[in-house]
């Protein structure tokens, strides 16, 4: 018996050990780009653009982030597009799948699943095939080239996937507590405001998070959306900082730029890390 509890024991001893280098490895894989860009954004212009590349520094220089703060309107200026860009989206997403996330969790509708479906449909559409018939319609109506407008577009192509999160966040509350307030007088209105929000933070502030996420990188619906210079957003920001000199690409800037758009995402996700893998788990892998 002490020799297979001994086995057992080095078994064990070696699954953990096992493990542990796995995760090494995947930690390597996903921070080592970062410390690249990291390493190659505090490099001068030239060391930086050089072939073949130093993955270290010579010399320390912070002549690329002086460049990405001072480019044409400046980094706030960009910076301060995106926040707004993305806090109205997040109002809209959220105004939108909460309230559609309820109803189809928690209402007896004709034909629920099927209306289910249809809204996660959009998912499979790739979103880059309806942006121009969008463009269209927002230039009849004064949406083009404006911060609302681009901010709908972003909320139009999180929704079906906040909507999904919602609806299971919503499902994995039991029913004896809603039956309880209606037992009460309650309304489903004042089910949902006192009772069921506060049980579903978590999946909120996951919507939250991958709302601001995409919004904040999102690309090309900026780049055909807006049109002045001033109103730009920090992706827009990041490809036109790394035109250098006779069309050549000025990676230090771009790395630059790279970092600084990070921090607002990695800043965000630790605030609310509780929350999201909470909510993440309950509602997506419900």
């Amino acid at each position: 018996m002490s020799t297979i509890s001994q086995q057992s024991a080095v078994l064990a001893v070696g699954r953990r050990y096992l493990v542990a280098a796995v995760c090494v490895v995947i930690i390597t894989l996903m921070v080592g780009p970062i410390f690249l860009s990291l390493m190659a954004s505090i490099k001068t212009p030239a060391e930086a653009s050089a072939s073949p590349p130093n993955y270290l520094p010579n010399s320390l220089s912070m002549e690329n982030y002086q460049k990405v703060f001072d480019y044409q309107a400046g980094l706030l200026t960009y910076a301060g597009n995106s926040l707004m860009v993305a806090a109205i989206a997040i109002v809209l997403c959220l105004a939108l799948a909460v309230p559609a996330g309820y109803g189809l969790a928690r209402f007896k509708l004709p034909a629920k699943e099927l209306l289910f479906v249809l809204m996660l449909a959009p998912l499979m559409i790739p979103y880059q095939a309806i942006l121009i018939p969008i463009y269209l319609n927002f230039s009849k109506i004064g949406l083009a080239n404006s911060h609302l407008g681009l901010a709908i577009v972003h909320a139009l192509l999180q929704l079906p996937f906040s909507i999904y999160l919602m609806r299971n966040a919503f499902e994995a509350i039991p029913r004896e507590i809603e039956e309880a307030a209606m037992m009460d007088g309650a309304t489903s209105f004042t089910v949902l405001r006192r009772i069921f929000l506060p049980l579903v933070v978590p999946g909120m502030v996951t919507v939250m998070l991958f709302t601001f996420i995409n919004s904040w990188n999102e690309f090309l619906a900026a780049l055909i959306f807006m049109n002045n210079e001033n109103s730009f957003t920090m992706p827009i920001l990041l490809v036109s900082v790394r035109s250098g000199r006779l069309g050549a690409v000025d990676w230090g800037a771009l790395q630059s730029g790279v970092i600084l758009s990070m921090l607002p995402c990695i800043l965000i996700y630790l605030l609310l890390q509780k929350y999201y893998v909470s909510g993440f788990l309950s509602g997506a892998v419900k």
